[in-house]
């Protein structure tokens, strides 16, 4: 029997990118040809995201050019949209097979099925808040440049009022730490010198364990001998207390960079998010990261155009993010989502003005990051070799610096470079190796 070729693709965070290279090595291992995704194949999976309505749109569109190009093919879609809204994409007659968050382990065994015994079941999908165990892959192949992402929790226990994910992904389910320490030193045997941790809402990392907690995770890997750079995702500032700020902030072989979701800089707004904390609250840990450890990069995420963001609320939002010693923003314009209880609100924002916030937003974070950045020209600066790009090295400092440099060292070493130029886009920086 011929080999059948299998395409994948990712759209929106790391996890689905994680989860995407996993289902990939798993379908190699069973012998299938991977091939690209803008290629001709037999299967396509798409892992899609639903964290917006852009987001829904793009997965949409993703799942129509798989079918375009093979008409023939087993459309697959997976993810995040696929778990909230599996009756909207089974419509979708480009699609074959709606595979919900709920099963994504199970994603080659069903393709398997429908392909070798002509199931006629089209959507897989459970309640979500009925998973009560972590399930993850481990895989051997997945990394970025030299940089290798660990999934080490899933789910979010904090129901924001904007936000889809705890739908999507479900209640906060965590790896054991034992486990989670083993599969790291296994990455480190294999000569991986940066490893990244990431999850749903990371700092959440434990709640449904007794006796574990992200503090004491990050405890047992820093032990780990060999291991150079642990690099965290994104986490919330409710759950850093006065231990793991301090641990954090000390512990030379955890990055100095941390993305500190935000969301916005108006108490008032926040309160109607359910963010649970206030812009007082979010300036103090900021503020201590910042003391202990002053060449950290904090990053944040910023809503426009939330239902009760005024032009007074948008004002103190962007005052508040303009004191920040901010690297980077990531900025996304509000569209309401089915099911969460924001969508409830009436929404006084015209699409115009989300737009204007967001372009505002936008170019205060360009600004904050080249000033970040400048802080750091003409020193010399500690990289991780993440990747090379014509005929160029990409370099990764600690605090999250992309550097482009001349150099005979090899993917995955260590080297000190001085940074020469800092250009516009966060990864355009240059600089000489020394």
């Amino acid at each position: 029997m011929e080999k059948l070729k299998v395409a994948f693709t990712a759209l929106g965070c790391r996890m689905n990118h994680f989860e995407t290279s996993a289902m990939e090595e798993e379908f190699e291992n069973r012998g299938y040809i991977l091939t690209d995704f803008s290629d001709k194949a037999d299967v396509y999976v798409v892992n899609t995201c639903s964290v917006t309505n852009d987001a829904d749109r793009s997965s949409r569109k993703t799942l129509r050019q798989a079918k375009r190009r093979n008409s023939d093919a087993v459309v697959v879609a997976t993810g995040c949209y696929a778990q909230v809204s599996p009756e909207e994409i089974a419509k979708m007659e480009e699609v074959d097979l709606v595979i919900g968050n709920s099963h994504k382990t199970a994603v080659l065994e069903i393709v398997e099925q429908y392909i070798n015994e002509n199931r006629e079941n089209k959507v897989f999908i459970d309640n979500i808040f009925r998973k009560n165990e972590f399930e993850t892959f481990f895989i051997s192949t997945f990394y970025e440049g030299a940089r290798p992402i660990l999934k080490v929790q899933e789910g979010c226990n904090s129901f924001c009022s904007f936000c889809i994910i705890p739908f999507a992904r479900g209640k906060v389910r965590s790896g054991s730490i034992d486990q989670i320490e083993s599969q790291v030193k296994t990455l480190v045997e294999r000569g991986f010198k940066e490893i990244v941790l990431t999850g749903t809402q990371l700092s959440q990392f434990g709640y449904d364990r007794k006796d574990e907690n992200l503090y004491l995770l990050l405890k047992r890997l820093v032990k780990i001998d060999g291991l150079y750079r642990l690099r965290l995702s994104s986490m919330g500032i409710n759950e850093l207390d006065d231990e793991l700020i301090a641990l954090i902030t000390s512990e030379e072989k955890i990055a100095p960079h941390f993305h500190l979701s935000l969301q916005s800089g108006d108490d008032r707004v926040l309160r109607d998010m359910k963010r649970n904390y206030t812009t007082a609250q979010y300036e103090k840990v900021v503020s201590e990261i910042i003391k202990r450890r002053p060449e950290t990069a904090i990053g944040t995420d910023i809503i426009t155009g939330f239902p009760t963001e005024d032009e007074k609320a948008f004002e103190n939002s962007y005052r508040f993010v303009s004191s920040l010693p901010l690297a980077y923003m990531h900025v996304f314009t509000y569209s309401a989502r089915k099911g969460t209880s924001a969508e409830k609100f009436k929404d006084p924002v015209h699409p115009q003005e989300k737009k204007r916030r967001t372009r505002q937003m936008i170019a205060l974070s360009e600004e904050k990051s080249i000033a970040f950045r400048k802080q750091f020209l003409n020193k010399k600066l500690e990289v991780l070799v993440i990747s090379e790009k014509n005929g160029k090295k990409v370099g990764l400092t600690g605090n999250y610096i992309h550097i482009r440099f001349e150099s005979e060292k090899p993917v995955n070493s260590i080297t000190e470079v001085l940074l020469t130029e800092v250009g516009r886009e966060r990864e355009n920086n240059t600089g000489k190796e020394i």
